[in-house]
């Protein structure tokens, strides 16, 4: 029984690590989208232009710090929930809820997301997708891949957030820290 406890709490450990280091690293695209969008203003207001590949980027570089963030924003309990009741739950109640959610919401969900994004991401490789706007970005299926990986990294996410409420309503540790 300790072999298994410590070896689920490496897993969980390795996926944090791996969470923080991406979402540590992926905030950074949040400065250069800031950059973008001042440099998208600038050209529109005083030019009275913008261009296709501007507009794309702005919404490329939102989507990588949106979708690849999303594992980093689960493990440090940023992501949207409705505590209505929850934020009344012991502890223990809290983990339980957590642990049954993540089995049957989280996990499937996630599962079915990569399948189905790996897929359209695939075809779009295989065609060699680029924007259907003249002057828009090549490689679409690049930002088509984000979804699968930003959704793994999310899953890995929601399996450390399983063990770890599994730990606490087994009452082998305390709350986790937000």
């Amino acid at each position: 029984m300790q072999i298994m406890y410590r070896t689920l709490k490496r897993i969980q450990y390795g996926i944090d690590a791996l969470n923080e280091w991406v979402g540590k690293t992926v905030s950074w695209l949040t400065t250069m989208l800031v950059l973008v969008v001042c440099l998208d203003v600038i050209v529109r207001y005083l030019f009275n232009d913008t261009k296709a590949w501007i507009m794309e980027l702005e919404w490329h570089l939102f989507a990588l710090v949106f979708l690849i963030g999303a594992g980093y924003a689960f493990k440090h309990d940023r992501h949207v929930r409705v505590d209505l009741f929850y934020a009344k739950f012991t502890p223990k109640d809290r983990a339980l809820v957590n642990l049954i959610g993540g089995l049957i919401f989280l996990v499937p969900w996630c599962i079915l997301i990569i399948y189905v994004s790996y897929d359209y991401a695939h075809v779009s490789f295989l065609i060699r997708e680029t924007s259907p706007d003249p002057g828009g970005l090549p490689a679409r299926y690049i930002i088509k891949f984000a979804i699968t990986v930003g959704v793994s990294l999310l899953l890995l996410q929601g399996i450390s957030s399983i063990i770890q409420s599994l730990f606490i309503y087994l009452g082998k540790e305390g709350e986790p820290k937000a």
